[in-house]
């Protein structure tokens, strides 16, 4: 297949091996993070995948590449995807839930919890807690908005960004805004300056939390059709932020 269409799709099971994630082997080649270039790697049962191959991941979520190095030679692949986890809150599955009691004890939960890092939550943007489905939803004739509504708001999103960064930046999308561009491109008010400092100073968020935000509040005004970042966007953007669980 000499030329790909398709953003590439990867789910690699959490049995996977290091080389078969991250690459490598007597001849590095690439692995399931390479391949998932300018596509998406999704993790289920994220927990399961164990603290060091986790832990590979945060590097090239940073740089957009990642450097294989042997004893014959480097290579250098790029590893720019989307990161989609999914993951139980606790190894029962109940915790939380306002019907089913939980059985695992504090610690269980706690210790099953940190298997995912601080540094690697910090570089995920968006964090939903999905709850119990009641069977009234379930049964309901009524159909929520279409796929094709969907995705026509998010090709008009994505057209608007690369409108924005056209004229040899290199960039293509939000996602792609360094700290530097990220000033440039993502100014706010002062009501959304003074949002942001209440929140980094309530929430402990770090440098990279804070740009993040803003580019998320981007990308959310994009899909608003708004030219400038609004209270509201940030706020929005705030709210997808990890928080601690147990």
């Amino acid at each position: 297949t000499p030329l790909i269409r398709h953003r590439p799709y990867h789910a690699p099971h959490h049995t996977i091996s290091f080389a078969g994630l991250v690459g490598g082997g007597k001849v590095p080649g690439p692995g399931e993070i390479s391949l998932a270039h300018r596509g998406v790697l999704f993790l289920d049962e994220l927990p399961e995948f164990g603290t060091r191959l986790l832990e590979m991941l945060r590097q090239p979520m940073e740089d957009k590449q990642l450097t294989i190095a042997r004893s014959a030679g480097s290579l250098t692949f790029p590893s720019n995807f989307m990161l989609i986890g999914a993951m139980n809150p606790c190894p029962c599955g109940w915790y939380g839930d306002p019907v089913k009691e939980c059985t695992c004890s504090h610690a269980m939960v706690s210790r099953y919890q940190k298997r995912i890092s601080g540094p690697l939550l910090d570089r995920i943007d968006i964090h939903i807690d999905v709850p119990r489905v009641e069977y009234e939803k379930l049964s309901d004739d009524r159909l929520g908005e279409p796929s094709a509504d969907i995705q026509a708001r998010v090709e008009a999103a994505r057209t608007r960004q690369r409108q924005r960064f056209e004229g040899g930046s290199g960039l293509l999308s939000n996602a792609d805004l360094g700290p530097a561009e990220v000033r440039d491109h993502c100014p706010v008010d002062d009501a959304g300056r003074s949002l942001l400092r209440a929140a980094m100073q309530q929430l402990h968020m770090s440098a990279r939390a804070s740009h993040r935000i803003l580019k998320l509040a981007r990308t959310i005004a994009d899909l608003a059709g708004s030219e400038t970042i609004e209270t509201a966007h940030l706020a929005e953007a705030i709210q997808y932020r990890p928080r601690r669980q147990a």
